[in-house]
């Protein structure tokens, strides 16, 4: 049984993820080591140890997921304590929560350590919906018992992660949540009542977003959005962040001015260690370094989308598109900002930027996806191959037990 088991896990998966996750930690080195001397007045190797060790509690993170069942979180107590301490991390931040870039999303721990709830509230949306979902399939299409309270946990989730406020990660729990609605199996018709209420809530709240507009649009973001929009224009003040980033990717061309030769990280670019870390990876490494990172990171993507539309059971399905949409669209927005394609939000690049909560909460959805992975091959190469094999009377019996059974159980 143990060797069945182990010959079913998705290793591609796995080496991507150590692989991506090793590549990150030696461009944190480079990318932080200056300003670690220079603005944090540390040693130049002080956030290469900090991530150094982040990413051992992820990869011990990652091989309990990987090993523990995924279908346990499908259990309603779990799910109702997943929630509690979710929202109870949320409302904490409000309280005692630290502030740094503007923003109140950490919570300091022991020492220098800090955690930041918003990102296991995000990844606890993508359990919490794809179990729940999971659990009502058959009255998933009754609006009040079956779609909509999922919905209104999300909501007050994401209105939670605005108010620190994290737009990024707000808005990433929003489309995660629209995703694996999508997916639940809900007919177009519950959907669209859904959209609706959306669309009339929107409607109601417009006043009270124009009577509280510095508080939903913040100096801060008000200058990503005018730095996006005229980077150049505004280079001494919001666009110096991008023009930057501009100057880094251009002057990296193909091969790059090689590891640990870049110069924009001499204080030039804020945050090179974080949102901006593929600024240096475009520098130092050109165009083989970009595309080892989009790639690496496009192929766990893709095979959590294969994966998904794999697994028979509804919960894997819609928790593995979940954690796939989760990696892509962080991804997205990352690479968007740095780039100019859209305006900086402060998410980080999966896998790759400096931070511990990020590389945690990836590392749990990477064991999660693998688990999810491994049980879908072992009924696909074992349990279907067995049922094959029985005779003909008792594959019959074996079709006909499951049915009686669900309409004992159900017998409305």
């Amino acid at each position: 049984m143990l060797k069945k088991i182990l010959k079913s896990y998705d290793y591609s998966i796995i080496i991507a993820y150590i692989l991506l996750t090793l590549f990150g930690l030696i461009m944190v080195y480079s990318a932080s080591m200056v300003i670690a001397i220079k603005i944090y007045d540390v040693p130049a190797d002080y956030f290469y140890n900090k991530q150094k060790i982040n990413i051992l509690i992820g990869f011990c993170a990652f091989l309990f997921f990987a090993l523990f069942p995924y279908k346990v979180f499908k259990n309603k107590n779990l799910l109702i304590l997943m929630t509690i301490i979710s929202v109870g991390g949320l409302l904490a931040v409000s309280i005692i929560g630290h502030t740094s870039n503007n923003a109140q999303s950490w919570i300091k721990l022991i020492g220098t350590r800090t955690i930041q709830p918003s990102e296991f509230a995000k990844l606890s949306v993508v359990i919490y919906l794809s179990a729940v979902y999971a659990n009502k399939q058959r009255y998933i299409n009754q609006l009040n018992v079956g779609a909509l309270p999922p919905v209104i946990y999300l909501v007050f989730v994401c209105f939670l992660i605005k108010m620190e406020p994290d737009n990024g990660t707000a808005m990433i729990t929003l489309v995660l949540g629209m995703i694996i609605i999508l997916c639940s199996g809900m007919n177009f018709r519950t959907i669209g009542k859904l959209g609706l209420m959306g669309v009339g809530a929107s409607l109601l709240l417009i006043p009270f977003v124009i009577l509280k507009f510095d508080s939903f649009f913040t100096e801060g973001n008000m200058k990503r959005i005018t730095g996006y929009l005229d980077p150049f224009g505004n280079y001494d003040n919001q666009g110096f962040q991008l023009v930057n980033s501009y100057l880094a990717i251009g002057s990296g061309g193909l091969k790059g001015a090689g590891l640990g030769q870049g110069i924009q990280k001499y204080g030039y670019l804020p945050e090179i260690h974080t949102d901006f870390i593929m600024s240096v990876i475009s520098e130092e490494l050109g165009i083989f370094g970009v595309g080892f990172v989009v790639l690496g990171i496009a192929y766990i993507v893709l095979r959590g989308i294969i994966i998904a539309t794999k697994c028979k059971d509804p919960f894997g399905s819609m928790l593995a598109i979940g954690i796939a949409a989760m990696i892509g669209i962080q991804t997205f927005i990352n690479l968007g900002g740095m780039s100019g394609l859209i305006p900086i939000t402060g998410v980080t690049l999966p896998f790759i930027s400096y931070g511990g909560s990020s590389i945690i909460v990836l590392s749990i959805a990477m064991g999660l996806l693998a688990n999810i992975s491994m049980f879908t091959q072992y009924d696909e190469k074992y349990r279907t191959k067995n049922k094959k094999d029985l005779p003909k009377s008792q594959k019959s019996r074996s079709s006909v037990q499951p049915t009686f059974k669900r309409s004992y159980q159900h017998p409305q």
